[in-house]
């Protein structure tokens, strides 16, 4: 089921069920080498920014991947340098910092750049490393406005390097079957969905809470998943969003709003209503249709996913880390030079929307997308 979405030969099929797990006992039968033969070289992947996400999912998942590795990184810290060059085996000629970053040119141990910067950063480095040569996936969001999310796509075009940005739900099996169900109208055409996704993050020090290094709080940080929820599930694009703002606590949440709600339209009726909050916690995905509902919950987050139908559970076999689907297959994309479905237009459809957003926020009226 996953496969079909995906990748198009066998091939790639297995490869993709190797990385969910289930081809792990057909392949473990065979000897080493034989797996190293029938497989292409690794690509190699910098991850630049060491925080909590590199720590705790990006390194881990790609010591699990199949067509890529990790191979180097780019860090302020020469402390972190020295912990991951440990850690991980990482050649000292495979670290850098964000003086010496663009002589990553000539490195061809590097073939991707993984953007793990404040959301500020990300069309800064983005950009550098396009014009370095590289492949580039640029966490979420892409971009802090649409304007700069088109220079980081152009910039990629020009250097003939492709882009994605790390929507590592894209390739989530619960996620994929939600979308399957809602866009083959398996239980009728969807009427309404709720999609929220919030937890406390009321931390000052924290950059997310940065308007210039966040660019929003948690609608754009928490809030695109159920943006991509909705969309995903009607495989439509809103034509219209109507939103509200609160901040109930001004000494933490400065100049960006503490919860939001918002509600969009879509050209074939169906309707959404979804929240996002840093001082509450909810994660759901849920879509009603003319003879049934399904749904998931927990939905969003990085440590399970949860399905339920009106028929039954949704059960799928996943990986320990959602990001190793996720940039595996990117590297299949750069290996068999095919767009990738988590591609710099697919996000900047995200950003389109939550500029309308905030539009709708400041004025307080339904706004045209």
């Amino acid at each position: 089921m996953t496969g079909k979405h995906i990748f198009s030969s066998s091939r790639r099929e297995a490869l993709v069920k190797l990385s969910l797990g289930t081809g792990a006992l057909a392949f473990g039968a065979l000897p080493k080498q034989v797996m190293a033969d029938a497989l292409p070289k690794k690509l190699g992947i910098a991850l630049v920014g060491l925080g909590n996400y590199s720590t705790m999912q990006l390194a881990p998942a790609l010591q699990e991947t199949n067509l890529c590795k990790l191979a180097g990184i780019v860090t302020g810290s020469p402390d972190k340098a020295k912990i991951w060059s440990q850690k991980y085996a990482i050649h000292q000629k495979n670290i850098y910092n964000y003086e010496n970053f663009d002589t990553i040119k000539d490195n061809p141990d590097i073939d991707i750049v993984y953007v793990v910067l404040p959301n500020a950063m990300h069309a800064e480095y983005t950009i550098r490393a396009a014009q370095a040569g590289k492949h580039v996936i640029c966490e979420k969001p892409m971009a802090l406005s649409v304007q700069e999310g088109q220079m980081m796509i152009d910039a990629c075009k020009k250097a003939n390097r492709m882009l994605s940005v790390g929507y590592r739900l894209y390739f989530e099996p619960h996620h994929l079957e939600v979308r399957r169900l809602g866009v083959e109208k398996v239980y009728g055409k969807v009427k309404m969905i709720e999609a929220s996704l919030g937890f406390s993050m009321a931390n000052p020090n924290s950059w997310r809470l940065d308007k210039k290094l966040g660019g929003g709080g948690a609608i754009v940080d928490l809030g695109l998943y159920a943006i991509q929820g909705a969309r995903r599930v009607t495989g439509e694009e809103p034509i219209r969003v109507q939103a509200q703002a609160f901040t109930m606590d001004k000494t933490i949440f400065k100049g960006i709003p503490e919860t939001v709600f918002w509600q969009m339209e879509f050209p074939g009726g169906t309707l959404s209503n979804s929240s996002t909050s840093y001082t509450s916690y909810v994660d759901r995905l849920y879509a009603t249709a003319e003879q049934g509902w399904f749904g998931l919950s927990p939905s969003f987050n990085a440590i399970g996913t949860k399905g339920l139908t009106s028929k039954g559970e949704l059960t799928f076999k996943t990986n320990a880390y959602q990001q190793t689907a996720q940039m595996d297959d990117f590297a299949d994309c750069i290996i068999n030079k095919r767009p990738s479905i988590a591609s710099g237009e697919e996000a900047l459809k995200d950003i389109r929307i939550l500029e309308a957003i905030f539009q709708s926020i400041e004025s307080r009226q339904p706004v045209n997308i």
